[in-house]
This record gives structure tokens, sequence and C-alpha cells, in this order.
């Protein structure tokens, strides 16, 4: 059931992140400010600042388990889906309020579908004759 490499899910941390953070620009709705503009852009800082400290292929400082950072994901992702009904911008144009419940649903999809520990590393063999 968990087939998401936490390698490829830590990719999606950055890439997801950014969109985040560039999110008000990229769907126009910059321009409308308060809670609609900050929460993306903050919670964008948010999810990279703490999977560089995850401990996996991509956390380079490798503090915080990869089960707590999902839980991280995960409420995180709820409280981002449903912010447009809790600070009121929901009436707003569709591009303003659909980008959040979108990416909401779609990281709680991916964790959902992410392996909860990074594969083992592999020692190579020395290959002496």
């Amino acid at each position: 059931m968990r087939f998401i490499p936490t390698k490829v899910h830590g990719v999606l941390d950055y890439l997801v992140g950014i969109a985040l953070i560039a999110a008000p620009w990229l769907f126009g709705f910059a321009g409308v400010g308060g809670a609609a503009v900050v929460i993306p852009i903050v919670l964008g800082v948010g999810l990279i600042v703490y999977s560089l400290f995850t401990r996996y292929e991509w956390g380079p400082f490798g503090l915080i388990p990869m089960p707590v950072h999902l839980v991280f994901d995960i409420v995180a992702s709820v409280f981002l889906a449903v912010s447009p009904w809790l600070f009121g911008f929901a009436d707003n144009a569709v591009n303003v309020w659909l980008p959040h419940v979108v990416v909401g649903v779609a990281v709680i999809v991916v964790v959902i579908f992410t392996q909860p520990q990074p594969e083992p590393k592999r020692s190579h063999d020395s290959g002496s004759a």
C-alpha cells in the first residue's frame, strides 16, 4: 500500500514548498492579501525547514524521524485545505481558494502512500578478487 519511497517524498517536499511560496503569484491571488496569501507562504517555508531536519535522504540535518514528518505533513495539509473556510476567503474567486484545497488534499494522499521509513543504506561490496 505504501509505495512512495521517502527519496521521492523528499523531492516532492521541496517542490511543494517552493510551489506553496509561489502560489499567490502563480495563481494570481497575491493582490487579495491576508490569510489567503500568508498561509501558503508560511506553510511552504515551514515545509522546507522541517524537511531539512527530517531523517531521510533529502534531510541534511536528520533530526526529525520520518513518521513525525508525516504527521507534520498531515496537520499542515488539513489546515491548508480547510483554511479558506477557517479564514473566510472561500467566497473569493476560485483561483484564490481552490489551490489551498487541491494542494492540501494532494499532500494528504501522498502521505497515505509514503513509506514511513527510508530504505536501509546498502553497503557496496568491495569487489576484491
